[in-house]
């Protein structure tokens, strides 16, 4: 693709991206499931969770690639997911006949067209995923500093942000990440909610994984994030719960970050999305990565959080303060720059492409076994 063709895979709202990837599916000839939230857009547009199957639908062999668990993060795997629809993918790869890719675009809709990286239900999806049936899992780190990190005035007054900075002095930038990130079911207003009971986006994901992925003895995942980590730099981070597929995992996509031994920029969490792939495919052997673009320092990107939530939280009578922290939300984790655009589609289709090899190779290998 040339360089105007890759940054016009990106869209400025919800809207256009969802609009770019339906027309992609149509110009493959590909059918659309749309699981649509009623619930209205920020433009009252149409809400859905998109799903395009390329591939044979009996595929023992698919490649599950996710865009907008945080919603407001979904505008660069939205690109990737269309990108790749115009390159044909699994088409090209060898042996691909029984192989398939399943797109799901946008799982968080109305994160992504209202700039939050929450759900509707201010959830944040990636510590959903969890036994509902058991007591939930604690975060009393969290519970310190909550009216921290969302006071009733923004911005923050000194003190407010010297004590939070006491914080991290006392248990060290690791131990102020987890409590902030780790995930928490007790503020329901608060960052990084887990809920008490499943996310409508974790109900729709694992339906879509019991109608099109039931047959799936061989499965690969791709879930596309951005906001940590250095500029465009798409960190691959293992994201699977059997330790046994590491190996294979790194001879598809090179070195793997990990958030249990500490390599990643990320840290262990309560509830990922990947519960579900484990949870609704387990006749398949799964390997998978998140992909976790960099975008602004931390402290920028922790800061526009902080503000959305606030916002959020305690509302804002004025309409240009409100908008301006929407604003620097969205640019936070989707840079307008034609040089991030560019990183995150090299990147990010070269995963995809090193999935499906890694997928049809292993295969061959088994069959000449």
């Amino acid at each position: 693709m040339k360089n105007n063709q890759i940054t016009a895979l990106f869209s400025a709202d919800y809207a256009e991206a969802r609009g770019k990837f339906l027309r992609a599916a149509a110009r493959r000839g590909l059918a659309v499931e749309s699981h649509e939230l009623a619930l209205p857009g920020a433009q009252g547009e149409v809400l859905a969770t998109d799903v395009v199957l390329d591939g044979p639908a009996d595929a023992s062999k698919m490649l599950v690639v996710i865009s907008g668990v945080h919603g407001v993060e979904g505008f660069c795997g939205s690109a990737i997911q269309t990108g790749m629809l115009d390159l044909g993918a699994p088409a090209q790869a060898q042996g691909a006949h029984d192989t398939a890719v399943l797109y799901v675009h946008a799982v968080n809709p109305y994160g992504f067209s209202h700039l939050r990286r929450a759900t509707q239900e201010n959830i944040d999806l990636n510590r959903n995923f969890v036994d509902f049936s058991k007591p939930l899992p604690v975060n009393a780190g969290y519970a310190e500093i909550h009216e921290l990190l969302l006071p009733p005035e923004w911005p923050p007054q000194p003190d407010t942000e010297y004590r939070l900075d006491a914080y991290g002095e006392r248990h060290g930038a690791r131990g102020l990440q987890r409590a902030i990130s780790l995930g928490q079911h007790i503020h329901a207003d608060g960052l990084h909610y887990g809920g008490t009971e499943p996310a409508w986006s974790n109900r729709t994901f694992r339906e879509i994984l019991r109608r099109c992925a039931a047959q799936v003895r061989e499965l690969a995942s791709i879930d596309i994030h951005t906001g940590l980590g250095p500029y465009g730099v798409g960190e691959r981070i293992f994201a699977s719960f059997d330790e046994a597929v590491l190996e294979r995992g790194t001879r598809w996509w090179g070195e793997l970050t990990s958030v249990t031994t500490g390599t990643s920029t990320s840290i262990p969490l309560t509830g990922p999305i990947q519960t579900a792939l484990a949870e609704e495919c387990p006749q398949a052997r799964h390997v998978g990565i998140c992909l976790e673009y960099g975008t602004w320092p931390m402290p920028r990107v922790s800061a526009a959080m902080r503000a959305e939530h606030w916002l959020h939280r305690h509302g804002c009578a004025d309409v240009a303060k409100a908008a301006a922290i929407r604003q620097e939300m969205k640019d936070a984790f989707f840079p307008d720059a034609e040089d991030w655009k560019l990183a995150v589609w090299k990147q990010g289709s070269q995963a995809c492409q090193q999935a499906l090899r890694g997928l049809n190779e292993d295969a061959a290998s088994k069959l000449a076994a």
